[in-house]
């Protein structure tokens, strides 16, 4: 892929997300998540490799059919309520629509058997916008219409993410695959915080984002690719070693780290 076209599907990207982030009317909202679908899937695509074309498909079978039920609530919100506006989503029916929809955007258990997936068929560099750049836009929907959204049914799929998060990672052997099921019980934890204190999602969030970033930087730098690969890298870098030990301890939560402050 050329770097002009590389640069105009990553400017597209961030535009998708920072236009639903930004919007207060629902078809706004709608289209960025749209251009961000777009923009992502010649980026999965691009190794031209069986497995990333899977990846590609099953990736964008979910994320249109998540698009089709936000459109679909926001679409009925409207018809009761007759108003666009992203705050005023309070017809029962559309909330609970949008949760499970949002939900299947983020990976969210039950809708969550995508995500492993997807990132074991893609590149590292990869799997890291789609483990974080990509749960932006329907975290910033989550946020908007927290207020809004089904408590029990977000209560019920955090429980259930953060179970299956922990159990689903304890028998895989591939790195991509247990950074995929961190992010299902981090993303779990998230949305079980929604209804109560938005504040603490919103440091959640950032403290997922800088871990998860900093742990796939070091997996982009020694190649791991297995787990089996991991255990060499102190030959590599002893600094880089500590730096990944410390990165896990935080995302187990472990304290004094920054992990902990959650």
């Amino acid at each position: 892929m050329s770097p002009f076209t590389m640069a105009i599907l990553l400017s597209s990207l961030a535009t998708g997300t920072i236009i639903t982030a930004t919007s207060f009317h629902w078809l706004m909202a709608w289209i960025g998540l749209e251009l961000n679908t777009l923009a992502i899937i010649p980026i999965i695509s691009k190794q031209h490799h069986p497995r990333a074309t899977e990846a590609a498909t099953k990736y964008f079978l979910i994320q249109a059919a998540a698009s089709a039920l936000i459109l679909f609530s926001s679409t009925m919100n409207a018809w009761h309520l007759g108003t666009w506006d992203i705050m005023q989503t309070t017809n029962s029916t559309s909330s609970i629509l949008l949760t499970m929809a949002l939900a299947m955007k983020l990976g969210l258990a039950p809708t969550h058997f995508w995500l492993p997936e997807v990132l074991q068929g893609t590149s590292m560099k990869t799997a890291l916008i789609i483990s974080t750049w990509q749960k932006l836009a329907p975290m910033a929907l989550i946020i908007t219409t927290s207020n809004n959204l089904s408590p029990t049914i977000l209560m019920t799929m955090g429980i259930l993410s953060a179970i299956v998060g922990g159990w689903g990672g304890l028998n895989q052997t591939q790195t991509r695959k247990i950074m995929a099921y961190s992010s299902i019980a981090h993303l779990g934890w998230m949305s079980m915080i929604t209804p109560m204190m938005t504040k603490l999602l919103i440091l959640n969030l950032v403290i997922y984002l800088l871990m998860t970033t900093s742990m796939f930087l070091v997996l982009i730098l020694s190649k791991s690719k297995t787990l089996q690969d991991t255990s060499t890298l102190w030959a590599l870098s002893l600094t880089l070693m500590i730096t990944t030990m410390l990165t896990l301890l935080s995302l187990g939560g472990l304290p004094p780290l920054t992990g902990f402050i959650p």
